[in-house]
């Protein structure tokens, strides 16, 4: 399974089969067509016989040298055989080729599953410690929609 540019073919099999990459809808809305448009050349798939295994959504910040991955995910059934780490790399590689120095990722407080793979791939949370102790940006998201801002250097 190579990685590859995501196709217009690969983003409406993304969203037709989006269950089987996310256990909710909350982040349907993320999934905007500029993404293939727009942005496509940082816009990563793994596929296997044209099924779209992972996918990972990036863009290059405008304001800095970062990399910044908006949406990352492995389809049900190939979770935790590395697809998202191979994904993250390629991206990383990606983003240091075009000037980057560093890679970000954000992700709501509540969702651990992807705080625990941020860590695990050496990202840091910025922010302050909330009432839980996991330091986040206070109203990142817009008032009371605190967020884990994560970051690597990557210079």
């Amino acid at each position: 399974m190579d990685i590859s540019i995501c196709s217009k073919e690969d983003f409406d099999q993304i969203l037709i089969e989006f269950d089987q990459f996310w256990e909710h809808d909350r982040t349907i809305a993320l999934h905007h067509p500029t993404t293939i448009y727009e942005f496509g050349n940082s816009a990563f798939v793994i596929k296997d016989d044209n099924r779209v295994m992972a996918y990972l959504f990036g863009f290059l910040s405008q304001t800095e040298p970062v990399g910044y991955v908006h949406l990352l995910s492995v389809r049900q059934g190939f979770r935790r055989q590395g697809l998202a780490n191979r994904l993250y790399a390629h991206f990383e590689q990606y983003a240091r080729s075009r000037g980057c120095t560093g890679l970000k990722a954000i992700t709501s407080p509540v969702n651990t599953l992807s705080i625990d793979f941020h860590r695990s791939i050496g990202m840091l949370p910025s922010g302050e410690p909330n009432s839980q102790g996991l330091p986040v940006v206070k109203d990142y998201a817009g008032p009371g929609r605190d967020r884990v801002v994560f970051i690597k250097e990557i210079g």
